[in-house]
Order: structure tokens, then sequence, then C-alpha cells
């Protein structure tokens, strides 16, 4: 696909651009409206392809916890069925609030030996809705801090929790990736963050970051990339422990197997396992 199609699907989906401007642009790239509407498939994310990894074998329930707002916070959790106490996975959605993708994301630690907790940032707000635009929407409307808030307070309910080992991790994804790098920064008792293509922390904050950070990058993802140098730069200058990961060839949202042409599966399962044997060395 046209390098030009996704990176218009990327603007669309991050910035604010109307649906009405996006298929607009998107018919002068393809040539027809015709032709735009036979691609957009191939663009927009169709969770019918996600839950891939069955639950059959794991422990899975929908909690609540305290938001600032006093509106409950909800997530999803899993973890294999045997009662233990398990390395802990925070797994933070993208800008389209909690889904099935993630949910089996979630799933996939577990069945690698974690507790997953997903917490659904749009909970407040009276949770995901079906349509995505209307997702988008909502983000728009978060309030930023309370946010950032909300998801640090995940670690105040996991205390609660008897499978929790207290060793504690996140996983996030786009929006996702931002917020990962967020609680490095925000949350001492964090021992691992992985942020996939996400918004990278502010370079005066990397002195905070207690615990490594590991870090997978899209080389077609420019607007992403743009913050790499200088986020690298701090965590050298300080003694982060580390990793960066740059897989060429391949778009945002390529660890996301619903997302049409940006999936790029060899990328996924590089990152995937990575993500792992990273988790496996720090929370257990």
């Amino acid at each position: 696909m046209d390098q030009q199609i996704i990176n218009l699907y990327d603007e669309y989906t991050h910035k604010p651009l109307t649906r009405n401007d996006f298929m607009k642009r998107l018919v002068v790239l393809t040539g027809s409206t015709a032709a735009a509407l036979a691609i957009l498939p191939l663009l927009e994310n169709n969770y019918a392809k996600a839950m891939a990894t069955p639950a059959d074998d794991l422990f899975t329930e929908y909690i609540t916890y305290p938001s600032v707002s006093g509106e409950p916070m909800k997530a999803y959790v899993a973890r294999p069925k045997k009662e233990a106490k398990y390395g802990t996975v925070i797994v933070i959605h993208e800008n389209r609030g909690l889904n099935a993708h993630i949910e089996d994301v979630a799933r996939r630690a577990a069945t690698a030996g974690f507790l997953a907790i997903a917490p659904n940032a749009l909970a407040p707000l009276g949770g995901t809705p079906a349509v995505e635009d209307e997702a988008r929407t909502l983000f728009t409307k978060l309030n930023q801090d309370e946010t950032k808030q909300n998801f640090i307070n995940i670690f105040q309910y996991l205390k609660t929790r008897k499978d929790s080992n207290g060793k504690y991790g996140c996983v996030g994804f786009c929006w996702g990736g931002g917020m990962a790098n967020t609680l490095a920064v925000s949350v001492p008792e964090l021992k691992a963050a992985v942020a996939f293509y996400g918004r990278q922390a502010a370079a005066t904050d990397v002195p905070k970051i207690k615990g490594a950070v590991q870090l997978h990058y899209a080389s077609l993802d420019e607007r992403i990339n743009a913050g790499i140098a200088a986020y690298e730069a701090a965590l050298k200058e300080n003694k982060i422990t580390y990793e960066l990961y740059m897989y060429e060839g391949v778009n945002h949202a390529f660890h996301n197997d619903t997302a049409g042409q940006r999936y790029n599966a060899d990328a996924a399962k590089l990152a995937w396992g990575r993500t792992i044997e990273f988790f496996n060395k720090y929370l257990k």
C-alpha cells in the first residue's frame, strides 16, 4: 500500500482531522471515491480478528478501582488459573480504549505466566464505544492529569491482590506507549516499562526513572520517531537501563493484529518475544 495513504490514516487517528477531511484526502490519493471506500477496510482496525488467545487455561475477570473523579475505573484481568503470586503487568491500550485486541494482549501476558491488568482510560466517560470514531472523540475529552493519576492508582489497587508478587511492569501501545513512559517516570516501584511506538518522556523527567525501559519503534513512523534521539540521550546520560529496538520497513501499530495493512507479523512476534523476555528478567 502507498505509504502516503498509511501516513494519512496515521494523521487521521492521532490528530484533530475530521472523517470528512480524511475521506476527501483519501479520495485524492486513491483517485476515486470507490477506490477510497475499497481501501478503507484495509486501514481500519477489525476487532473480529482479535481473541486469538484462548482463556480456557486462564483465570479472567473484570474489576474496578477508584478514579480521581469518583467514577470507577474498570480493568480486565487475566492470569494463570493456579492460585499463586505472579509478576504483574499493566497492559495499556491505544487511543481507542480497552477493546478485544488489548484484552487478547493481556491474555498473552497471562499465558506467559503473568498477572495482567488492562485498565480502561475511558471508564470515567462511560467506557469504550462500539464505534471507533466515537472512542477517538471521547479521548479528546479526557483530563490528561486525571487520566495519568488514574493509571498511577492501579498500583495501590495491586497491593490488595493476593495473586501479585509485588513486582510491577507495564506495556503500552501508541497512546499506551506514551503512558508507559509516563509511568516509568512517575512510579518509583515500577521495575520494567515497555513502550511500543509511544510518545517519549521529557528528557528532564528521565532522572526519575528507577526501573528498566524497553522501547519498540517502527522505522516508517516519522511522527513518533522524531522524539527518539533526545529520549535516548537522556537515558544514557542518566545511566538508565534500557533497550531500544527499531523495526525496519514497518509502520506505527505493527504489533496490532487487528490493524490491517499496518500489522507486521514478523516484527510483532519478535517484539513480543523481547517483551516477555524482559518481563521474565525483571518481574519474576
